[in-house]
């Protein structure tokens, strides 16, 4: 593509700007945080298929994070200047998490997908049919993201101790992010 077919932002340009700006940082710091949960259970012996799982989930996430650092770069947007923030606030949840346990982990999976979930239907709406292409992406891994919360509720993710107040302090904190991430 040259610079003269790049996609620029169309009529809402800085509204688009910033929904592909959050999604950049949403699938940053989901890498992290599966990172920081596989770095935990990849040194355990015993947690070999839980690691894998993470494993795969991460690698759903990082072609998710591939896919938004070639949009934001043929639309010229800037990605967040937090990244080095999400990626360590994004490993240490992980981390933490999986320090608490796998349910716990599951737990920040499932309230990180509830989340992404509903801002990617959100940006399918207001999408609506000006932007097909990027519409059809963001289905795409809407549906992926559904796929992850409903394994990470299969794996037991409501039965974490303390899991209406885990999941509702991370589902808090990723809408902080995302409005922060339209803005910084």
């Amino acid at each position: 593509m040259t610079s003269s077919e790049v996609k620029k932002p169309g009529p809402n340009g800085r509204r688009l700007a910033q929904m592909l700006r959050v999604d950049h940082a949403g699938e940053y710091g989901a890498v992290a945080i599966y990172r920081g949960q596989h770095a935990v259970f990849s040194g355990l012996a015993n947690k070999r298929e839980t690691a894998a799982m993470i494993a795969e989930m991460e690698a759903g996430e990082q072609e998710h994070l591939e896919t938004f650092d070639r949009i934001l770069a043929e639309r010229r947007v800037r990605p967040t200047l937090l990244a080095p923030f999400w990626n360590i606030a994004g490993f240490g949840l992980g981390a933490a998490t999986a320090l608490m346990g796998e349910k716990a982990a599951m737990a920040c999976t499932a309230a990180v997908e509830e989340v992404i979930e509903k801002h990617y239907a959100d940006q399918i709406e207001v999408l609506g049919d000006d932007e097909p292409e990027l519409s059809a992406t963001i289905t795409k891994f809407r549906d992926e993201e559904l796929e992850h919360k409903a394994t990470a509720e299969a794996a037991g993710a409501e039965e974490a101790p303390g899991y209406p107040l885990l999941s509702g302090v991370i589902r808090a904190g990723c809408r902080a992010a995302i409005k922060i991430a339209e803005k910084i």
